[in-house]
């Protein structure tokens, strides 16, 4: 997701990385259980572990573009990290995702947003755009090099396979983790580009809102999340037209 403004100081994270680790631990503990029942796909459980490291990259972006443009927050806060626990949203990252794989086999979260304080950026208006563009851009390249690799390597007789049934199960893990690593990717950047506060693509929009509104903007901004999840619930057809035409461009670089 997108930066938005960022205001007073930063709590201890000992205690906050500890809890994540605990409840992260516990998150696995009852995936592995589920699996050993049957109760969820390999599939699925791969999924996840390639869907958490792709958002931390996208989070990760925007900060070490906002510190190229001059704003140091998150780099103090500690999110310029590839370190998991810093990233992690219990709810978004971990309860939500758990509970879509045993309800509905796949997987979709978010991790707390990076903090950006727009007014440190050397050109405020135009690098805010710049900073939450960057986000779904490094999950639009993880997906082209994750399908490039994926066509290059992978046997042909696994992707014929792979076309004819349209079951993962077929692929070897190896080369299962390749494929949802950019499936993964390809949904993030999409998904993040709609034009939807608190998502990335709102940017665009935002840098026509009057400067005199903007500081309130940004203090309700990351409380604008229930807009998304509306649209996933309440409209899913529509994100299907958006995603299936991103989703067969990715698989016709797979070459399946």
């Amino acid at each position: 997701m997108g930066p938005g403004g960022i205001y007073g100081q930063y709590p201890a994270a000992n205690n906050h990385d500890r809890n994540v680790a605990l409840v992260v631990a516990a998150a696995i503990i009852l995936l592995a259980v589920l699996v050993k029942l049957h109760r969820v796909s390999g599939s699925a459980i791969l999924f996840f572990v390639v869907l958490i490291p792709s958002i931390i990259i996208h989070e990760v972006t925007h900060g070490a573009v906002a510190l190229a443009f001059g704003d140091d927050t998150a780099k103090k806060a500690g999110r310029l990290t590839l370190n998991p626990l810093p990233h992690i949203d219990i709810l978004g990252t971990v309860i939500i995702p758990a509970v879509l794989i045993v309800t509905a086999g796949v997987a979709f979260g978010w991790a707390k947003p990076v903090p950006v304080t727009v007014d440190k950026l050397k050109n405020p208006r135009n690098d805010s755009v710049i900073v939450s563009i960057a986000g779904p851009l490094v999950n639009i390249v993880l997906a082209v090099v994750c399908g490039l690799a994926f066509s290059i390597f992978t046997p042909t007789v696994y992707k014929d396979a792979l076309s004819y049934t349209g079951n993962l199960s077929v692929l070897p893990v190896g080369y299962r983790l390749l494929f949802l690593a950019g499936f993964a990717n390809v949904l993030l950047a999409v998904f993040n580009i709609l034009p939807i506060p608190p998502l990335d693509g709102s940017a665009i929009l935002e840098r026509f809102i009057p400067d005199r509104l903007l500081p309130s903007y940004y203090r309700i901004r990351p409380f604008m999340l229930i807009l998304p999840l509306a649209v996933v619930i309440l409209l899913p057809g529509v994100l299907d037209g958006i995603f299936n035409p991103a989703l067969s461009a990715w698989q016709h670089l797979l070459g399946i």
